[in-house]
């Protein structure tokens, strides 16, 4: 039902619509993935089997690596939402799917510009590969808006979407469960007649700003969380800003030994990032739920207080099983959480515990 052509066309006029800087200096970008993951999992202890190879892509390339990921969780739950429009008897055809080509195409084609790296894989297949993804341009966009020193700024990118790469890879568990809730939230998921056949003026596409807020404010209005489904939707948020929160702590504990310009470079980062970008905004924007910039925030406090509390392994005991994950009232209460979770992590590791 999703019109992927016409997605992939405002996207890609979105993405082209500001000049691409300078980025040869953002092109190899492989050998500060490799020094990235050494010392992160000097750090954490998480080791990968393998993690993909760092690639350099433009903007144009983001689009289509993220669009085919989209694909994978749109267009089941578009299926689903035409089979809903005809039994109320309003068949969606190509104008429903219009606008959610729409929407899409607007929404990667903002973050095309925004996003600095990524690690992107189809969320809803916990055994495809997975790329390690670093858009140059915007790289070098933020090198000159910020002043920044380039080398540390990819270097600090790097320890940021590595530690994402190594949570994935060293995490037996974690795609799994995070298909199993993505999964769980698209069933739970109402869908909006009037919304989804409200095919919007496509003169706009020649009119960014419009699109940009048109973006942020919205959303993709078809897909919608209901009351009843709240204790779904926290676990998600809770999912989300501890995978976000740990790779901020990662990002600053390792980057603080290796980054003589960490200060300048978390500030400038802080400042910008008031709009959050990369594969976690994607996915609150796919699945319709919308995670405040608070609620990071939360996640990386927790994690520092976790480390404060009992170091990296008290930390760690959040990828031991799906049950050790934060609830939201223990995002602001580590020490809680380290208490909850202690006794079992004991039990397990007792003699005789796997009898």
């Amino acid at each position: 039902m999703i019109d992927w052509r016409l997605a992939s066309t405002v996207a890609q006029g979105l993405a082209l619509a500001s000049p691409s800087p300078d980025w040869s200096g953002f092109k190899d970008v492989a050998a500060h993935a490799r020094e990235s993951e050494r010392l992160v999992s000097a750090y954490t202890g998480l080791v990968a089997p393998s993690i993909p190879v760092a690639e350099s892509v433009d903007r144009r390339a983001w689009v289509q690596a993220s669009q085919a990921s989209l694909k994978g969780v749109l267009d089941p739950f578009a299926e689903r939402a035409s089979e809903h429009l005809k039994k109320k008897g309003k068949p969606p055809g190509a104008r429903a799917g219009a606008v959610m080509a729409v929407e899409v195409g607007v929404m990667s084609g903002y973050l095309s510009q925004r996003v600095l790296g990524q690690y992107e894989f189809p969320v809803l297949d916990p055994k495809a590969p997975a790329r390690l993804l670093f858009v140059g341009p915007n790289l070098a966009s933020i090198r000159e808006k910020l002043d920044v020193d380039g080398e540390e700024l990819l270097r600090w990118v790097a320890l940021h979407e590595t530690t994402h790469a190594l949570q994935f890879g060293a995490v037996p568990w974690l795609r799994e469960h995070l298909a199993a809730m993505v999964e769980e939230l698209l069933a739970a998921a109402t869908v909006d007649p009037k919304s989804m056949l409200k095919l919007p003026n496509l003169s706009d596409l020649r009119n960014l700003p419009a699109l940009i807020e048109t973006f942020k404010e919205g959303g993709l209005p078809a897909l919608t969380i209901q009351p009843e489904q709240r204790e779904l939707f926290e676990r998600m948020q809770c999912f989300m800003a501890v995978l976000e929160g740990y790779a901020e702590h990662v990002m600053d504990a390792v980057g603080a030994k290796v980054l003589k310009s960490l200060p300048e470079l978390r500030a400038a980062l802080d400042k910008r990032r008031q709009d959050r970008t990369g594969f976690l905004r994607l996915l609150e924007r796919v699945i319709g739920m919308e995670m405040k910039l608070r609620q990071y925030q939360q996640g990386k406090l927790f994690c520092d207080s976790a480390v404060a509390l009992g170091g990296i392994e008290a930390l760690n005991m959040v990828w031991s099983h799906p049950e050790a994950l934060p609830t939201m009232r223990e995002l602001d209460d580590a020490a809680g959480w380290i208490a909850r979770v202690t006794p079992r992590q004991l039990e397990a590791a007792a003699p005789g515990a796997s009898s």
